[in-house]
């Protein structure tokens, strides 16, 4: 499964990098892609990963917000 993910705040690759670190702890994650320039990030799945875990890991990469797209 892929879900989609508007993040706020990152000006740089290095800031989609520290995202992708984060995101990739949460247990069930895939794959995850993150695009700095759009805003967009895409995690793929076996099973819907909880937008809280979402929210804790993008936070701890950073100030950044992030919502579902």
């Amino acid at each position: 499964m892929k879900t989609d993910y508007a993040v706020a705040g990152m000006t740089c690759g290095h800031c989609a990098s520290h995202v992708t670190e984060e995101i990739q702890t949460i247990k069930g994650v895939k794959s995850v892609s993150v695009d700095w320039e759009s805003g967009r990030m895409v995690i793929e799945s076996d099973e819907k990963i909880p937008f809280d875990a979402v929210v804790e890991a993008v936070a701890e990469a950073g100030d950044y917000t992030v919502k579902e797209a």
